[in-house]
This record gives C-alpha cells, sequence and structure tokens, in this order.
C-alpha cells in the first residue's frame, strides 16, 4: 500500500449548524477523502470500534495526548477511522473527551474495504469491522503504513497492538 493514493471515498459526517436549533443542532455533510488528504500530511489509525477496550483505554487517548508530538514533526492533522457511524462516533470522543484527534466515521466500511483492511468479527458480535493500522499519508499518498500482524476474520491471535502505536508512527517520524 505504500506510494498509493489513499481511497477515494465519502465519509457521511454530523456537523454542528445553529441554524437547525432543536436539542440536536447537527446536519449530514459528506466529507471526501481528498478534503480530508489533499495538500497535508496526516497521521491516520484505524481500529475495530468506539467504546471497545483497548481503542477507548488506550488507543485513542494517547494518540490524543501525544498530538502535539504529531504537530511537532510536521503533520497537520491525526485522524481516527473505525467502521461505525457518525453517531457513534461522535458519542465516543464526548465520552472519551477527546480534544485533539479528529474522529472519521467509515460507517459503511468503504474505505476501510478498499485499504483491504476490512474484517468479519462475527466473533464477538461486531460484524464487519476495520483491523487495527496506521499510517502516514502525505498529499493523498501513503508514504508509512504500520499494520498489525495476523489479520483474519477468525479472531485467531486476538487484537493485537503494538505496530500501530502512537510510539511507533512517533518513532518513525522522528527518523525521517
Amino acid at each position: 500500500m505504500e506510494g498509493r493514493k489513499v481511497p477515494s471515498v465519502v465519509f457521511k459526517t454530523r456537523v454542528r449548524d445553529e441554524s437547525v436549533g432543536g436539542p440536536n443542532p447537527f446536519r449530514w455533510q459528506d466529507v471526501s477523502s481528498d478534503e480530508l488528504f489533499a495538500g497535508k500530511r496526516v497521521v491516520v489509525f484505524s481500529l475495530p470500534g468506539a467504546f471497545t477496550p483497548t481503542c477507548s483505554n488506550q488507543q485513542v487517548p494517547t494518540y490524543d495526548a501525544l498530538y502535539p508530538e504529531f504537530r511537532d514533526l510536521g503533520v497537520d492533522e491525526v485522524y481516527c477511522l473505525s467502521v461505525n457511524d457518525a453517531f457513534v462516533m461522535f458519542q465516543w470522543g464526548k465520552h472519551l473527551g477527546v480534544k485533539n484527534v479528529k474522529l472519521i466515521p467509515d460507517g459503511a466500511g468503504h474505505f476501510t474495504r478498499r485499504m483491504g483492511m476490512l474484517i468479519n468479527k462475527d466473533h464477538v458480535g461486531f460484524g464487519m469491522r476495520s483491523w487495527r493500522y496506521a499510517m502516514v499519508v502525505t498529499d493523498g499518498v501513503i508514504e508509512k503504513l504500520f499494520e498489525e500482524p495476523g489479520i483474519n476474520d477468525a479472531g485467531e491471535g486476538g487484537d493485537p497492538y503494538g505496530e500501530s502505536a502512537p510510539e511507533a508512527v512517533l518513532a518513525y517520524l522522528r527518523s525521517r
């Protein structure tokens, strides 16, 4: 995947819009992958699901806390991508108190599928989800991919977390 352009998809997001009124002043907004990646250097990390233990207790909070270090190393944005809908991603970010990382909903899994990372997690009742990975993307092109070992649909080998940890991505960025 390194050296290839990220998949061209449209993410279905929700944005705050006070003109909507009421207790839920949000509207749908399509955001293309081109909008997210063009002309920027970003770090993307993808994970199996919102509100799950490793994702909620380690991965997202650590990426969020280390955001200033990513910025110091020339990264414009840090995105967390998950095969969850916009409502779930919003509530999860609110629950975790995420300040810096932008949560991107890949509700239908189109981006994840085209990355070759869509797996079936029926063995834990999740359905189709993302394998855990991270990447550095420069102007829409995958510069470096950090994939957890053993991608599979059966849950064999558990849910590894290490290769895609923020510390591994920061080590790569520091070495450049």
